[in-house]
């Protein structure tokens, strides 16, 4: 088969490559070009000027043609920019999930679709199971480098062109013990940092840089509106957090919990933990990797990247999907709620904002936030 690999500068990338070549398959890298590369690279990062040459080596070394691609722009539109306008929001962004579905799904599998490759290959931790429906998605085998939950918004007609050739692998240590059986130079390479374009700063930084009405100190007011302390910016407040509340983290005897972040007010609303969770939550942008039944499906769902899959039935609607939680939970609007049936991948959206988390702007904070 002809197929191109999503070649990151990385050690999982690189293995995948050199794996397919031995298999016999004709391997064509490609590489994003995300930052200008004019710059320094930056610590943590990926797909900038290093790692694009630590790519571009071991494809020489291997003998494989490689291509670099200028998708600076796009990542700044799809990515970045969305991370700080959903903060602006008051939601809790997946950038990843963006970056997956943007730049990388989008862009690489048109080149690779282009220069009539037969698959796209990446080094994601995943598993791509031949099921009696066609290919399925599902947890990889080491589940301690998981990222199933990050991919839920890859699509059908994706998924019959992708491979995920390290999803079988057992530990990482694994997969740099084959590349230095491949002699590649990234063998000993550190991973790259999740949120890779704010490496030289916080999240924060980058949030006021591109929004700045949202900068500067607010209320903490508990549900009736009643002002119980003082922040430095609502952009480092999520739902279901208790750090960084000060002598507002316990009231009347009761920790208390971020329960509402009302980014046009510049307040963060807060309420007992005992009860600010909810057992239904409405989900939008919904991927099916199956067809839901009217009845609907009785599933797990993660709702957070590091936290154990709930009970749910999930009701497909018109908007996407309600979910009806066995157990309450404090949902985080913003983030990826993915439906599994054990290790699969049956489906995901993004969790809305209910209506007590909503905002209910000033004059001149409602404009600022639909002018972004």
């Amino acid at each position: 088969m002809r197929i191109l690999v999503a070649m990151s500068g990385g050690v999982d990338s690189s293995v995948v490559a050199a794996r397919l070549q031995a298999e016999g398959h004709e391997v064509i890298g490609a590489t994003l070009q995300l930052y200008d590369s004019r710059g320094a690279a930056k610590k943590g990062a990926c797909c900038a000027g290093q790692d694009i040459r630590d790519a571009r080596a071991v494809a020489d070394r291997l003998g494989f043609p490689h291509y670099v691609i200028d998708a600076e722009r796009r990542f700044k539109d799809s990515v970045i920019e969305r991370f700080a306008d959903a903060y602006a929001a008051g939601e809790t962004p997946v950038p990843c999930v963006a970056c997956n579905q943007g730049v990388k799904f989008t862009d690489l599998l048109g080149l690779a679709k282009e220069i009539g490759a037969d698959a796209m290959a990446t080094g994601h931790y995943v598993r791509r199971v031949e099921g009696p429906d066609g290919p399925e998605l599902h947890r990889p085998v080491d589940e301690a480098r998981d990222q199933s939950w990050f991919l839920f918004a890859t699509t059908r007609e994706q998924l019959e062109f992708l491979r995920f050739p390290l999803g079988d692998m057992p530990d990482k240590a694994a997969v740099r013990a084959e590349a230095e059986q491949f002699g590649l130079v990234v063998a000993g390479k550190p991973d790259s940092q999740d949120l890779c374009f704010v490496s030289d700063g916080s999240y924060v930084d980058l949030v006021e840089k591109m929004h700045p009405e949202m900068a500067g100190p607010g209320e903490i007011v508990d549900s009736t509106g009643r002002v119980v302390g003082q922040h430095e910016g609502v952009m480092r407040f999520t739902v279901g957090q208790s750090k960084r509340l000060g002598n507002a983290a316990r009231l009347d005897g009761e920790r208390q919990m971020v329960v509402g972040v009302e980014p046009g007010r510049k307040r963060v609303v807060i309420g007992p933990r005992s009860g600010s969770f909810v057992t239904t939550l409405s989900v939008r942008d919904v991927n099916w990797l199956v067809d839901a039944p009217p009845e609907g499906l009785v599933c797990r769902v993660q709702m957070r990247a590091r936290e154990e899959p709930r009970a749910a039935r999930v009701m497909a609607t018109p908007e996407g999907a309600t979910v009806l939680l066995e157990e309450p939970a404090m949902p985080a609007p913003g983030q990826a709620c993915v439906f599994y049936d054990g290790s699969r991948i049956l489906g995901g959206g993004f969790i809305r904002r209910t209506e007590t988390q909503s905002d209910p702007f000033t004059d001149a904070g409602a404009d600022a936030i639909s002018a972004a």
